[in-house]
């Protein structure tokens, strides 16, 4: 019965939906260019040995190579005058922080004036918890990676940058269209406890207490498919903490199998032909662990589990992409705003008994610190004996509870009230809240991990204030800032994980509706709204206390690049292929927009690239053999349908001597068969 009743849902959502994305007028023809529309995409890529990974908060879990290169993918819209646009990114990382955001926006103002600005610019992260950390400018968010990595983030502002301009410089007539599926197979509520608390309209909006919807904004230029932005919640958590190796986790992997898929799209190639996001919505309470358990579900495999979950992705958003048969029209606008978060006013039209409330200075719960089903501590804990340099290094972590914090933060046992460690708390609290409006598409961006519910009301509310179906407004979390979690005060009651997360306290969520009531109302009147508080620059000190970089040394009788593992004579489809070189540390140069390996194939007399470390079917492993010594193990699991013939494997490495100064070599193995 719930089932049926969640079919004339959708039904009813999706009806009048296609009455109104066109804003009322005639649909496009396709090829007519209703807008201008740019797509583009870079690597992000930063040190992918030796650092610290985001989004596990784990101690131990320091990067020792690259499964698949992170990318940024952005896309920017335009009326077709030029007048007004909006630009979208979706970066294969864990969170945007605040820092990366002003960075973006400083180094696209140095180039395009004003014209891309925090207003009209929507930075979002696909949420790989085996992403690069230390991009942060936030202490709380550095602390299991030892302090903030600029290589870290110049990758990610560099790669952000460069997809934002190839996007600019791509701007051509275009169309849009959108469509919707349904996924059931790739999520899985590890909350429902809390989930269970919220009132019946919003369980019975939600039947399987899964967010099953996948989004898709189509993306045509003269009639020509060149992208798609694909919403649907679920964790970048496929892969677990104890997996090393640099990746995009899920939603990475979606995007490359589209792209790969689509035209033979190559990474290394300098024009994107097709360029394929897969973005998250409310996912804070949703799994890919299907069993529950990290690692497990829908396989034991997490390499595996990531591959098909993202797959699951891929053909759902393949679905609601040929489905795609409502054209948007009319132009684009944007509204933002900036909400002191510790120190909001809640009207009583938000409040579950419509009385006015106060959040309060953020704070981590004891939930919070236990952890989740796949999320570990968020700060983290070390070994008893161990200290943490930065936070010695920042004066330690003692801040008193004042009663008038636990009376705000109630129920919540408060672990550590990190709003009021100084300077300034060591997570943000001025944050930006944002509307994109494409045609009659609403993107509503908002700086945390909402749960499904906590994005559905703040999806009614828009809906409500713009007078629009509430199929118009899709939410966006991971948007342009990171304060952890979000949940509904039903939801925060349980002090689940994510209620233990929600850093400003029991109203978090009505303070965020509240707001993006406000810009709702500002869009559709033509008005504006104060720009509010500026968020804080902590630029200024910002140590690093992880491992350094000193020089190389090849052993006694043997050079950089030289083979230490050749491949066997002959392999086949299924298998796997190892070889092993000795090679300098790969911070020597990040190689970012390179790669560190190429599988080649003979192709009469040239050797061409087959597949590089951007591909799914290879993996970089680097191990220190000695202080200065190092070994690069180059795997390629041979992909079903590979062509026969010879092939070699190449390795791309940088060794830097004693006096600092680094050099680029290569080393090749021996070629072998594939038959």
């Amino acid at each position: 019965m719930q089932m049926r009743r969640r079919s004339v849902l959708v039904g009813a959502a999706l009806t009048p939906a296609v009455a109104t994305l066109g804003s009322g007028r005639a649909a496009a023809d396709p090829g007519a260019g209703e807008f201008l529309v740019g797509i583009g995409i870079s690597d992000a890529t930063g040190p992918v040995v030796e650092v610290g990974m985001m989004g596990y908060s784990s101690f131990e879990q320091r990067a020792e190579g690259l499964h698949q290169r992170t990318r940024a993918r952005a896309f920017v819209f335009a009326e077709s005058g030029g007048a007004q646009r909006v630009v979208y990114v979706c970066a294969d990382v864990c969170m945007i922080f605040q820092s990366v955001h002003d960075a973006v926006l400083a180094r696209l103002a140095q180039v395009y004036g004003d014209l891309y600005t925090e207003r009209n610019v929507m930075l979002t992260a696909v949420h790989s918890h085996a992403a690069c950390g230390g991009a942060s400018h936030d202490y709380a968010y550095n602390l299991a990676v030892l302090g903030h990595n600029r290589q870290v983030f110049d990758a990610e502002v560099g790669g952000i940058v460069e997809a934002i301009t190839a996007a600019h410089d791509s701007l051509a007539p275009g169309s849009l269209s959108y469509g919707r599926s349904e996924l059931t197979d790739a999520s899985v509520n590890r909350s429902r406890i809390a989930f269970d608390r919220n009132p019946a309209e919003d369980r019975d909006y939600y039947p399987l207490g899964i967010d099953t919807s996948m989004r898709v904004l189509r993306i045509t230029q003269g009639g020509r498919d060149v992208g798609a932005i694909n919403w649907f919640p679920t964790h970048g958590a496929s892969l677990t903490d104890t997996n090393h190796l640099i990746s995009g986790d899920n939603k990475g992997a979606a995007a490359y199998f589209w792209e790969h898929d689509h035209a033979g799209v190559r990474y290394l190639d300098s024009t994107p032909q097709f360029v394929a996001a897969f973005p998250q919505t409310n996912t804070g309470d949703m799994s890919p662990n299907l069993d529950l358990r990290p690692g497990h579900g829908p396989t034991d495999d997490e390499f595996e589990n990531t591959r098909i979950i993202g797959q699951r992705q891929v053909e759902a958003a393949r679905t609601a992409w040929s489905s795609a048969s409502t054209n948007l029209t009319g132009g684009v606008d944007s509204r933002i705003m900036y909400l002191d978060m510790a120190n909001q006013e809640v009207g009583g039209e938000f409040t579950p008994d419509s009385r006015t409330y106060r959040t309060s200075p953020a704070c981590v719960g004891a939930a919070m610190g236990a952890g989740s089903t796949e999320d570990g501590p968020a700060i983290p804990i070390f070994p008893e004996g161990t200290t943490n340099p930065l936070v010695d290094a920042l004066g330690g972590m003692d801040a008193p509870i004042p009663q008038w914090l636990q009376d705000a933060q109630a129920p919540k046992l408060v672990l550590v009230a990190v709003g009021l460690l100084p300077p300034d708390g060591w997570v943000p609290h001025v944050l930006k809240i944002q509307i994109l409006r494409i045609g009659g598409l609403y993107v509503v961006g908002g700086p945390a991990e909402f749960t499904i519910v906590a994005g559905l009301r703040i999806r009614r509310t828009v809906a409500e204030r713009l007078g629009v179906p509430l199929e118009n407004v899709i939410f966006q979390g991971y948007a342009n800032s990171y304060a952890s979690y979000c949940t509904t005060p039903q939801e925060y009651d349980a002090q689940q994980y994510e209620g233990g997360s929600t850093l400003f306290g029991r109203y978090t969520l009505p303070a965020y509706q509240q707001g993006f009531a406000a810009l709702a109302d500002a869009l559709r009147t033509g008005s504006d709204v104060p720009r509010g508080p500026a968020p804080r620059d902590l630029s200024q000190f910002q140590p690093y206390f992880g491992p350094r970089v000193e020089h190389d040394e090849p052993p006694a009788g043997h050079a950089f690049g030289d083979t230490l593992t050749q491949p066997s004579a002959k392999t086949a489809p299924g298998q796997q292929v190892t070889v092993e070189f000795i090679t300098g540390h790969p911070r020597n140069n990040p190689r970012r927009g390179g790669t560190f390996l190429e599988i080649q194939r003979l192709s009469g007399d040239r050797w061409i690239r087959h597949a590089d470390d951007g591909d799914w079917s290879t993996r970089y492993h680097w191990t220190r053999t000695e202080s200065h010594r190092s070994v690069a193990r180059i795997m390629w699991d041979v992909p079903p349908g590979t062509p026969a013939g010879r092939y070699r494997v190449q390795h791309y490495g940088d060794s830097r001597d004693a006096a600092g100064i680094v050099t680029s070599f290569t080393g090749t193995s021996n070629d072998f068969a594939v038959e």
